[in-house]
């Protein structure tokens, strides 16, 4: 992984053996994401639900550390296997503002690189954020 972080904007990668289908399925489809996204005991995502079009709206829900949350959004692009955009907005940030959340898949002889671009965060957001090399290794996880 490869981390980036500069003014608003974190920028996370990782190359995951499979194709860019199988890993969008795994990113955009909100039954999979639930099978991955998270650890026992730590950052538990137990609902989802996620009307995925350009303007659908999505919302997670689980506990993280004993406490509850809920994070949600809506899609702003999504470019079937390519690409998949959407809002963020976390119960956990408190005053924070909506950022946005880019995966950008691009494959080559059976590997693909999974670049998360996380923009629009203040910098308090930005300190909150450090968990997306986290995400992904548990995504890597789930695909190998």
């Amino acid at each position: 992984m490869n981390p980036t972080t500069t003014n608003e904007t974190i920028v996370e990668e990782i190359t995951i053996r499979g194709s860019a289908d199988r890993i969008f399925e795994a990113i955009a489809n909100s039954q999979q994401r639930l099978k991955w996204w998270g650890a026992k005991g730590t950052y538990e995502s137990n609902e989802m639900e996620s009307d995925l079009r350009a303007g659908g709206k999505w919302i997670m829900k689980g506990v993280a550390r004993g406490n509850a949350f809920t994070c949600h959004g809506e899609y702003t692009r999504i470019a079937r296997p390519r690409l998949l955009e959407f809002t963020w907005n976390p119960s956990w940030q408190g005053e924070a503002t909506e950022s946005l959340v880019r995966f950008d898949l691009d494959e080559k002889d059976g590997l693909t690189t999974v670049r998360v671009t996380h923009s629009g965060l203040t910098p308090a957001a930005r300190e909150v954020h450090k968990g997306w090399p986290q995400v992904l290794g548990w995504l890597k996880a789930y695909l190998e």
